[in-house]
């Protein structure tokens, strides 16, 4: 009985406390949770101590839960400066937002950063909300303020230089992945971000710099050599290139793309076996109607005609659009009425992407280039011959 007598006089104290102390002094009414848990528990015990009932060990610990170990914990987190009303409303958030209620979480962390401006989860939380609901600016807003809180999480500087992307604003998301670039090159999200705008400037050396300083921390990354083959190829160094794309295939055997582009480098070469080889290799499930193309004609060019025919019509079967273009190549004349008609349009699955169309047609357009620099050069030759004849 002098226990529970204990128990009743310690629990009215802590009540009193957190009544005058936190929830008054503070005007914050998230205490009130706690005081009506602390009110229930002292209940229970005023009714054990006058009534002799709910006499059980699991009331008792309940009451002391309640009564005595919440309280304490509560005074505890706040001498150690943690703000339990804060860490209280950012839990009822996140509820909030897992039974996808933003609209209600929202409102709970705004009314929360009113009265804590340094919520470093609190602003996270809202910036995340507002990216998903597509407020660009606002969402910059509050992970700029994140990052004033921790200027160590680099994951809001990556998030930052996404939404101001996003709103077209690349130069500054170029300098903000730069500047989290030089205190953390490994992340390599930011890596392959800040190489794609650059690719998209059509800042070749830019983009070697990027992905070459970025191979320091991410040596066995195929990605890494993928990207900077292209930009070496668009600055027209084939041989650089085409050794990132071998690197890219000997970390990676089944990146079909890299054994397209080493098919097309071998065609300026003129080295035509090793074009076929690795135009052989890019043929993704048989489904890549250019390597198809590129290996008829590379078998016309070794007057195997048979062959190129079954290539081209496997192109056909896999996108029917790709008939018309083949029927106007000046190199299909003499076959393109043994081709088969298509019965029904078929459309290819593989889509490309802007800079896949770019770089292949760069290397392709080259490639032109050099067959009529090459003709031009046997012409002039040929007419120097007969001048001297």
């Amino acid at each position: 009985m002098v226990g529970k007598i204990i128990l009743t006089v310690t629990s009215f104290v802590l009540f009193i406390y957190i009544l005058l102390f936190k929830m008054i002094k503070k005007n914050d009414t998230t205490y009130l949770a706690i005081l009506v848990s602390q009110a229930i528990g002292i209940l229970i015990n005023l009714l054990q101590i006058t009534l002799n009932i709910l006499q059980s060990t699991p009331f008792d610990i309940f009451i002391y839960l309640l009564c005595i170990i919440i309280p304490i914990l509560v005074f505890l987190l706040e001498f150690k400066k943690i703000n339990v009303s804060e860490i209280i409303n950012l839990s009822m958030a996140q509820i909030f937002i897992w039974t996808k209620n933003d609209k209600k979480s929202k409102e709970i962390l705004i009314n929360t950063l009113t009265k804590y401006r340094d919520s470093y989860r609190g602003h996270k939380m809202l910036a995340q909300i507002y990216e998903r609901e597509g407020g660009m600016r606002k969402a910059i807003d509050e992970y700029v303020k994140v990052i004033e809180i921790n200027n160590k999480d680099y994951r809001s500087y990556y998030k930052i230089s996404i939404l101001l992307k996003d709103l077209g604003k690349k130069d500054e998301a170029i300098e903000m992945l730069n500047n989290l670039l030089s205190v953390k090159p490994e992340i390599y999200e930011a890596v392959k971000m800040l190489g794609d705008l650059y690719l998209e400037k059509e800042e070749y050396k830019k983009v070697i710099k990027v992905y070459t300083k970025s191979l320091k921390c991410n040596k066995e990354n195929y990605e890494i050599y993928y990207n900077l083959a292209i930009a070496y190829s668009m600055i027209n160094d084939f041989e650089t290139a085409r050794k990132c794309y071998e690197k890219t295939v000997e970390l990676n055997d089944e990146y079909y793309r890299a054994y397209y582009k080493l098919g097309q480098i071998a065609l300026l070469y003129r080295d035509f076996d090793t074009a076929e080889q690795n135009f052989s290799k890019s043929i993704y499930n048989e489904k890549e109607v250019k390597s198809y193309i590129e290996l008829a004609k590379i078998n016309i060019i070794k007057n195997r005609k048979e062959k190129a025919i079954i290539y081209l019509n496997n192109a056909v079967k896999i996108d029917t659009g790709c008939y018309d273009i083949i029927k106007k190549e000046p190199m299909f004349f003499s076959i393109k009425n043994l081709l088969e008609k298509p019965e029904k349009e078929v459309k290819s699955e593989y889509k490309y992407d802007e800079l896949e169309e770019k770089i292949e047609n760069y290397l392709s357009n080259t490639y032109e280039l050099v067959q009529v620099l090459n003709k031009n050069k046997e012409k002039d030759k040929s007419n120097k011959k007969n001048i001297n004849t």
